[in-house]
């Protein structure tokens, strides 16, 4: 958790009066969660400092790369471990989403220093962005996972990185896991004493196993292999044709209807009218 001085403190007295500046906009912003560009997005940036940020991950990428979003685009933990691709005024970065920032409305994204300076000057302070999140994004190394210190055969939390997009659901060997807006997956009466297999879906509803991880709390364990679940093949529609049913018998036929009277022109029906199929709105 950060507050609002320390975010903005953090960058120098210059950065400092232009986020101020910009607050009272930033306030005001809204929109829905980063699923596509959207004009009109700001940027600031922050120190991580001695933390590692809501998401709970050991550490800051390697890179120095990463992002803190508001209430609305953190979504419960739910972008934890995603990417972003932040395009600025001088250019464009992407970076992995570790942490929440509480001040920040919706669209207001906070970046680490390093990434802000990729795509602005540092004294800007606040800028103008527009970002998408990234699908299937490269990442640095295998799935892994981090049992929780405290975690036990009565109780479970296990965080899962390198996974790329964001995950949907996760199950333990077949128990289902509640995610916590600090990114750990949480089974309340623990499956078990080991070992454990991990099976996660992501928001696009592809999953993945991953197997054989101990119960040793506190310890990144590193997938020697995970297996992706691919989608069930249709089944094969048979290329015989069918058998031949005798024909039912016919019908008796009905009794001629009485000849209709005649009608003037003035009362006859008037023409269909074709309907022509129209596109459906995108």
């Amino acid at each position: 958790m950060h507050a609002l001085s320390k975010r903005w403190l953090a960058t120098g007295g210059a950065v400092v009066l232009a986020a101020l500046v910009g607050v009272a906009l930033l306030l005001r912003d809204g929109g829905a969660a980063c699923a596509a560009a959207r004009a009109g997005d700001k940027a600031t940036f922050y120190e991580l400092g001695g933390g590692t940020g809501n998401c709970s991950f050991p550490s800051a990428p390697a890179d120095d790369l990463f992002v803190a979003l508001g209430a609305a685009d953190y979504d419960g933990g739910a972008a934890c471990g995603s990417y972003l691709d932040v395009k600025g005024p001088k250019g464009k970065v992407r970076v992995k989403v570790i942490d929440s920032c509480p001040p920040c409305a919706a669209g207001h994204i906070d970046l680490s220093r390093t990434a802000f300076k990729r795509i602005a000057d540092e004294v800007d302070g606040i800028v103008p962005i527009t970002y998408t999140t990234v699908r299937a994004p490269k990442v640095p190394g295998p799935v892994s996972v981090r049992l929780k210190e405290g975690s036990s055969r009565f109780w479970f939390a296990a965080l899962i990185d390198n996974h790329g997009d964001r995950l949907r659901s996760v199950k333990v060997n077949g128990k289902t896991a509640t995610r916590t807006d600090f990114n750990y997956w949480i089974i309340d009466g623990g499956a078990g004493a080991g070992p454990f297999k991990i099976t996660f879906t992501d928001a696009y509803g592809r999953s993945t196993t991953v197997p054989g991880i101990k119960l040793k709390p506190g310890v990144t364990q590193k997938a020697a292999s995970a297996i992706l679940e691919k989608k069930k093949p249709k089944p094969a529609v048979s290329s015989a044709a069918p058998a031949t049913k005798a024909p039912p018998p016919s019908p008796a036929p009905a009794p001629s209807a009485p000849p209709a009277p005649s009608t003037s022109a003035s009362e006859t029906a008037p023409p269909a009218v074709a309907l022509v199929a129209r596109p459906a709105a995108c």
